[in-house]
């Protein structure tokens, strides 16, 4: 049974910092693109960043050099880290994995950039 567990959402400050963690399981085939996605209220869900099985990344123009996306290939897991924080990247962030011609989502985790 495929699962993504997603953690590391929260509440923090402008200029703060969080990591985004996914970690997928359940799949006896080779993950290929993993990524991170976030639809913010009232907006369509849009690419945050994604990272091949080659290292390769690809990031939006709104977090490039803040964010940082990474993989673990032996362990399945992706990660997120999200430095200098703004208010517009509040968002439900999503856990997106490849694997062959069939994509998976997670849940979702809430980040939330306030004071």
């Amino acid at each position: 049974q495929v699962q993504l567990v997603e953690s590391g959402g929260g509440l923090v400050q402008p200029g703060g910092s969080l990591r985004l963690s996914c970690a997928f399981s359940g799949s006896t085939i080779s993950v290929g693109t993993m990524g991170w996605y976030r639809q913010a209220p009232g907006n369509e869900r849009e690419l945050v960043a994604s990272i091949n099985i080659g290292g390769r990344t690809v990031y939006a123009d709104s977090v490039k050099g803040r964010f940082t996306i990474s993989r673990d290939n032996a362990k399945n897991t992706v990660l997120l880290q999200m430095n200098s924080l703004k208010s517009e990247d509040t968002a439900v962030y999503y856990c997106n994995v490849r694997v062959s011609l069939i994509t998976y989502w997670g849940k979702g985790t809430l980040v939330t950039v306030s004071s």
